[in-house]
């Protein structure tokens, strides 16, 4: 194909969409972006902006000793076998590049989070905005493709894909608010996430979720996934996804995870608790809609102390998102909990932090507790933040169609691409691995659509 109006179109402008963009910028190709919403940022804007990777520049600065083997080793525990290993791997190995090409090629800020390894690693590996805030990232990378001189078109959806020949030669734009026009390229490059926000597919692929509230970005709706699948294109890791067990209630902010890891339990209306917490954010959202809501998160003052080293955590505390008692009994009247069974989930609780007993749900990690009085308490409900299932494809982001054969022109990334947190469900999902495979797959694929 010789008449194109641009080298490489990306649909959608979050974090894997604009590191694609920017990656084949790099290369030479000349490049724009789409996004159907009215400001860049997706997922990633709503995400704690951390990615993880293993040998990078600001892990061998802190001392941290680390190598793609062990954060596959690390991720697959958490996850188990699944069918997108081979991505994982080229994923694992590209990492330590992927940050260090941020940080000195494209300004982008992160720094090596020390706070906690948080879910499913072993060591300081999460690279994060120093706020802990997504958004921050996204304005980064914004910036960077503004500095590279790359068109990032908002309000602007992308309709259909130009299709002659079983290849895909560009796109159709056409909205509301924009003209219909054809965008002929070499090469297209999927960004638009996965399909949490399409009742429809969640019905259809991942039916586990039905009924969970979605907290991801509204523009979610799985259309990349579709015209895929359209393409000869098939899913892998279907009804994988990742979950939130603690989304801060009435305000719709995530309550950060720290407060659990650091000794923290959530309980219900019944005043129980509802399995081991320390399985993770993700995978405890499979338990957390078993119980009987309200959901609270029971922690203390030195723990609410240090989760609010995260900016988005201190906003909520400045909300009243996080309430002070004295006495568990004080807690109980306040919240309609029965006080007796309350005071019988905290004596076990305190027991098996201490060393003396063994914890009724088998956890083994419970940071700083015992719990010091007085409580600190917020109201949680458990929610979806993305799905991890989506188009089978290769080490360099190609959709593989028939036989597993890529498709001529199409790439990709984040969450429609198949991700890398398990077969099956939320309990696979290791902190940042959503970035991981947007961001990390999104370098790759832009660096081979310049090629393709």
């Amino acid at each position: 194909m010789n008449d194109v109006d641009v080298d490489v179109v990306v649909v959608g402008a979050g974090g894997g969409g604009l590191a694609a963009a920017l990656a084949a910028s790099d290369a030479g190709a000349s490049v724009v972006v789409f996004e159907k919403s009215d400001s860049p940022g997706g997922n990633t804007a709503l995400s704690t902006g951390s990615i993880p990777a293993a040998g990078s520049k600001l892990q061998k600065a802190a001392g941290v000793q680390d190598s793609p083997e062990r954060m596959v080793a690390d991720l697959l525990r958490q996850s188990g076998p699944h069918e997108n290993e081979e991505v994982l791997r080229q994923l694992a190995e590209s990492s330590a590049e992927l940050i260090d090409w941020l940080t000195e090629s494209h300004n982008v800020s992160l720094s090596l989070v020390t706070d906690y390894k948080h879910v499913g690693h072993t060591v300081h590996r999460l690279h994060a905005p120093e706020s802990r805030r997504g958004a921050d990232l996204t304005d980064d990378l914004v910036a960077a493709c503004r500095a590279a001189n790359i068109d990032v078109i908002t309000n602007s959806p992308v309709s259909s894909l130009l299709v002659e020949d079983g290849c895909v030669e560009g796109v159709v734009i056409s909205g509301e608010r924009v003209e219909t026009q054809q965008i002929r390229a070499r090469a297209v490059i999927l960004a638009s996430n996965g399909f949490g926000a399409n009742p429809a597919l969640i019905r259809t692929w991942l039916p586990e979720a039905m009924g969970t509230e979605y907290f991801g970005a509204h523009g979610s709706t799985g259309e990349g996934i579709e015209w895929g699948l359209e393409l000869g294109g098939h899913l892998a890791n279907a009804t994988a996804y990742q979950g939130y067990a603690a989304v801060a209630y009435p305000h719709g902010s995530i309550l950060s995870w720290t407060t659990i890891e650091m000794g923290g339990i959530i309980i219900d209306s019944t005043g129980n608790r509802l399995g081991d917490e320390s399985v993770g954010y993700s995978g405890f959202t499979t338990r957390i809609i078993k119980g009987v809501a309200p959901f609270y998160v029971l922690c203390d003052e030195r723990i609410r102390d240090l989760a609010c080293r995260e900016s988005e955590y201190a906003e909520l505390v400045d909300m009243g998102g996080v309430r002070s008692y004295a006495s568990a009994a004080d807690l109980a009247e306040a919240l309609g909990i029965p006080v007796h069974s309350l005071e019988r989930t905290l004596a076990e609780y305190q027991s098996a932090a201490a060393g003396d007993s063994a914890d009724p749900f088998q956890r083994r990690d419970f940071g700083i507790a015992p719990l010091q009085s007085p409580l600190m308490v917020s109201r949680v409900v458990p929610g979806i933040f993305h799905t991890q299932g989506g188009l089978a494809v290769d080490t360099e982001g190609r959709v593989l169609g028939a036989g597993d054969r890529p498709i001529q022109g199409l790439f990709a990334v984040g969450g429609v691409a198949a991700g890398v947190s398990g077969a099956t469900g939320a309990d696979g999902y290791s902190s940042g691995n959503g970035l991981l495979s947007a961001i990390g797959l999104g370098r790759i694929a832009g660096r081979a659509a310049v090629s393709a």
